[in-house]
């Protein structure tokens, strides 16, 4: 059994962790603590060498106050604003030109500020008249410190040039950095987007896969439950009004019944496996073909419809996606004459296997084909064929009933 953490013992890390977050979390209080800390320090250096060394001149603590000050206040405001902390440390040298021949330790703001400038700043310009006066600081330093000998002309322009390219170096630093971040950011702002399309694929995708499962669970159920409704109703007609019960004839609507519920429960449990498990989706794709058109035309005719099959060429199979749609058609024609009919009509299924492949369902009904307006039988079947790249055409045919005919281009795979 495991003890509860002590938290005394991971005080400190929790200490250290939240110390380390501090400046990026509270960048603001971060700089202003920097620039405080940086004002103190290096402030104290300079007075402290200026009141125990010689002093030249008529130099006194207010230059220095004024520099140290501008420098400081350009520490603070480097990420904030970054252009004014540069022209408050600029305006800090310039007075340090003017009034002072001495280095002071708050010099270093230069650093910070000409880093901070192409670090955090977006405009261009800005950043071009800050390279340039970074350029220009290195032998202004010189000049004013006197450092060299007079006359040394070549160490002058040794030590500016030096002095200039430290001052450069952060420019280019700062430069860097932001590149970098632009980068990062446009990669991330990228990626955000290829999700988004992603998403939106994967929604699209989903979507259809609704779709086409709505209609086969149409084709599977309407079928099914037409022919059911069909021998039941045939089933109770004559137990009702028949004048003697026939054995027989009630076993083969009952056992009609059962061998159609039986059908459709396991092409129902095939498409539902795609919804509860994860894998290939072809090892759950539907299996209807043409190849069982003679067990459609069968099961049908069992109950109590009169079908013909006119079939012209040779029998071929079709692309997977093609053979389901023109076994669905066929199907969903069957059911809405079982449907729609009336009694005593009969239905006529022509199967041209040409290129492309020509069906047709054809009833001599007294039915309209529009049902209840409730279904989507038409739908899902004008959607199929538009879905494998083939034609749909339904409605009542001439001299009486309603006719379905579908052109099925045999080379279509269904992936357009």
């Amino acid at each position: 059994m495991s003890s509860a953490p002590d938290p005394s013992a991971t005080a400190p890390r929790r200490w250290w962790r939240a110390a380390r977050a501090f400046p990026r979390d509270h960048p603001w209080a971060w700089d202003l603590l920097t620039a405080a800390l940086f004002w103190l320090i290096l402030a104290f250096f300079v007075l402290l060498s200026l009141l125990t060394g010689p002093r030249e001149g008529n130099e006194s603590l207010v230059p220095v106050l004024v520099v140290s000050s501008l420098h400081t206040a350009g520490v603070a405001l480097r990420r904030r604003r970054p252009v004014t902390a540069f022209w408050l440390v600029v305006a800090g040298c310039v007075v340090q030109l003017v009034a002072s021949d001495n280095i002071f330790p708050t010099d270093a703001a230069v650093l910070v500020v000409a880093y901070a400038l192409t670090r955090y700043s977006d405009d261009v310009r800005v950043r071009r008249v800050g390279l340039a006066v970074c350029a220009v600081s290195g032998f202004l330093a010189v000049v004013d410190w006197n450092t060299f000998e007079p006359g040394g002309f070549t160490a002058t322009a040794t030590g500016g040039a030096f002095l200039s390219a430290f001052v450069i170096t952060f420019w280019i630093w700062g430069d860097l950095n932001r590149k970098r971040q632009d980068l990062v950011a446009g990669l991330e702002q990228q990626n955000l987007a290829l999700r988004r399309d992603r998403d939106q694929r994967a929604a699209l995708a989903t979507q259809a896969e609704r779709a086409r499962i709505a209609r086969e669970m149409h084709d599977i159920v309407a079928h099914s439950l037409s022919v059911v409704v069909v021998q039941s109703d045939g089933a109770a007609y004559a137990a009702e009004h028949a004048s003697s019960w026939d054995r027989d004839q009630a076993a083969h609507a009952l056992k009609t019944i059962g061998e159609t519920a039986r059908s459709a429960l396991a092409e129902t449990r095939r498409l539902v496996g795609v919804l509860r498990q994860e894998g290939d989706a072809e090892d759950y794709a539907p299996t209807s073909s043409l190849a069982q058109l003679d067990e459609l035309i069968d099961g049908t005719r069992q109950a109590g419809l009169t079908v013909e099959l006119d079939e012209r060429g040779d029998r071929r199979a079709l692309p997977r996606e093609g053979d389901l749609a023109a076994y669905r058609i066929v199907q969903e024609s069957l059911t809405n004459v079982l449907r729609h009919a009336g009694p005593g009509a009969a239905a006529r299924v022509t199967v041209d296997y040409g290129e492309p492949v020509r069906i047709e369902v054809r009833d001599n009904g007294s039915g309209t084909g529009s049902g209840d307006g409730q279904g989507n039988g038409l739908i899902g079947m004008r959607e199929r064929i538009h879905q494998v790249g083939g034609s749909f055409v339904a409605g009542p045919a001439p001299g009486g009933g309603w006719r379905v005919q579908a052109l099925i281009p045999t080379g279509t795979t269904g992936e357009q």
